[in-house]
């Protein structure tokens, strides 16, 4: 039965990406479309998709960062792999989170440390998002003379309040406490044994102010890189619009292809950027090719994911099969 439930999950997921391209692709003009995108700049182009891998590059050396704060000292080559499979998987499976969740069972394996690891890809995936709603809170600041729209103010709302409800549900011991509680049934036992484990962890994170700091920080760079990518791209494309647009559009936007709805948020985010960017004066076609740009960037990069992952296969099978290096807390 579990598996028959995973299987229809997917495929949902599936047909909700599917029905949303489909609904996108017959609003615009596919021959203006494909016009938009075969005449961008090449060069622009480019810059944007280096733009656009760096904010991966920072990713993990955060989680690098994360991991070394628990004493999982690994060489970068075994990280690099490991976070390969799930910038790969995320492509397939429901928003980032699929990504993450495969990161977790790799190096889990490896380390033989799951409580740990598991706690690193959540820090790294909520510092992440701290720093997205730091950045939309900063622009939205700065830039509100520009938008002065209700729905921008409101989905602001929405991701700050998720935000704090999820960091009262991970550093609020009672509310934790009430929680494990009800996991108490008969095979509940290793789940929740991973679960104090992990949030044994999450706690140590909240006394290291120094990381916090550090992760915190290179997580506003991390979401920087998105506004900037999308700003290079319209501009490749001969949309001129300011700056701030992208800063305050693209965490929202960010946000919504989260909802593990759709693989890999293919259909949210075509149809946000779509919605929020026509507040700034950008047809559909242009706000469409733009977002399906940033897919192609995001195909690439899963791809060389994927690669790095395949070839890697052997590799991580022999590591299985050795006794642990690892530093022990």
């Amino acid at each position: 039965m579990q598996v028959i439930k995973k299987i229809l999950t997917l495929i949902f997921r599936f047909g909700i990406s599917i029905i949303l391209i489909f609904f996108l692709f017959e609003k615009v003009d596919k021959k203006s479309l494909f016009e938009l995108i075969k005449n961008a700049d090449k060069g622009l182009l480019f810059l944007a998709f280096f733009v656009f891998f760096s904010g991966y590059y920072f990713c993990l050396l955060r989680w690098q960062m994360l991991l070394k704060a628990v004493n999982i000292h690994l060489p970068l080559k075994r990280i690099i792999i490991s976070f390969s499979g799930g910038v790969f998987f995320s492509l397939f499976l429901p928003s980032t989170i699929g990504g993450d969740l495969m990161r977790s069972i790799d190096l889990s394996k490896h380390t033989k440390r799951p409580g740990e690891v598991i706690a690193t890809v959540f820090l790294d995936r909520l510092s992440g998002y701290i720093g997205l709603v730091i950045l939309a809170f900063v622009a939205l600041i700065l830039g509100w003379r520009f938008v002065e729209d209700v729905s921008v103010l409101s989905s602001m709302a929405i991701i700050t309040v998720v935000l704090f409800a999820l960091l009262i549900l991970f550093f609020n011991k009672a509310l934790f406490a009430k929680i494990s509680k009800l996991l108490h049934t008969p095979d509940s036992g290793k789940i929740r044994e991973l679960i104090k484990n992990m949030h044994k962890e999450i706690h140590y994170f909240r006394h290291n102010k120094k990381i916090i700091l550090k992760n915190l920080s290179l997580s506003v760079l991390i979401q920087v890189t998105s506004p900037l990518t999308f700003y290079i791209t319209a501009l490749s494309l001969g949309v001129k619009i300011k700056l701030i647009y992208f800063l305050i559009y693209l965490p929202i936007i960010s946000a919504i292809t989260l909802l593990p709805i759709s693989i890999g948020g293919l259909g949210l985010r075509d149809a946000s950027t779509i919605y929020f960017f026509a507040k700034a004066g950008v047809s559909r076609d242009l706000a469409f090719a733009m977002s399906l740009l940033n897919f192609s960037f995001i195909l690439i990069c899963g791809l060389m994911g994927g690669i790095i992952y395949v070839l890697t296969v052997r590799h991580r099978r022999l590591q299985y099969h050795k006794p642990s290096a690892i530093s022990s807390l």
